[in-house]
């Protein structure tokens, strides 16, 4: 099997252990992974901030890029919610259209594209850590995944898994939100992590690394005994290729 690899700019930027790990884990698998080294940004940014012409230059260049017939599979439901979701309202009726429409339904959440797709729960994967799950408002209300994440670390040796409290609220980044409504989103981070620390876990695991990026800075600034980190992280823990 074929896939294309997609890395959310982000991840490329801040995160790029995460890239590697998601190729670790699709190469475990015996996939075979292609990455376009142009590939920039998907333009939900833009997109979520007014700027649609903007989004929409952005859109179709990620649409060239990724035209291949391959599968997609990225490690960002929000980016790819933003193409399976938002793209019409860019690309409907447009000289695109039909590009865009293989590109939206060829494109896959790593966790969704595991579990859903390639019907594998279970990578061998060890993980000696008690960690507590933060779902994140893209990924569960817009992309849609529901059992996905706690079946995949379900199976992962040595790990515990504890609920935080609210776990599904949001934690207050929402892109530009952060920006221009610090306050809000500062308290919102807060509240998510105290919940999270009163689990006793070591770690926040997430779909999102937008979001576990702004967990992380509160909890960095206020030297708190918690970490953060991706799914495909833990996935990419215990085993060598």
């Amino acid at each position: 099997m074929e896939v294309e690899l997609f890395i959310p700019c982000f991840i490329d930027q801040l995160y790029p252990d995460t890239g590697f790990n998601l190729v670790k884990v699709l190469e475990k698998l015996d996939i075979e992974v292609f990455y376009n080294s142009k590939q920039t940004c998907c333009g939900q940014m833009a997109f979520n901030s007014g700027y649609w012409d903007e989004a929409r230059e952005l859109g179709e260049k990620f649409i060239n890029d990724f035209n291949t017939g391959r599968p997609i599979v990225g490690p960002s439901a929000s980016c790819i919610s933003m193409v399976k979701n938002h793209y019409p309202k860019l690309f409907n009726n447009s000289s695109l259209h039909n590009t865009f429409k293989a590109v939206q339904n060829n494109i896959f959440e790593i966790s969704d594209f595991l579990v859903n797709h390639l019907n594998v729960t279970n990578l061998g994967a060890s993980f000696p850590h008690k960690v507590t799950i933060h779902d994140s408002c893209s990924a569960k209300r817009e992309y849609g995944l529901t059992s996905e994440v706690r079946t995949l670390l379900s199976k992962v040796k040595d790990i515990e898994i504890v609920e935080m409290k609210e776990s599904d609220v949001c934690c207050g980044f929402g892109g530009t939100f952060a920006v221009k409504d610090e306050a809000i989103s500062t308290s919102m981070a807060q509240r998510k992590v105290e919940n999270a620390l009163a689990t006793g876990a070591e770690y926040i695991v997430g779909t999102e690394l937008s979001c576990l990026l702004h967990i992380e800075a509160y909890i960095k600034k206020h030297n708190l005994p918690i970490k953060i980190i991706h799914i495909v992280d833990v996935l990419a823990s215990g085993w060598e290729l």
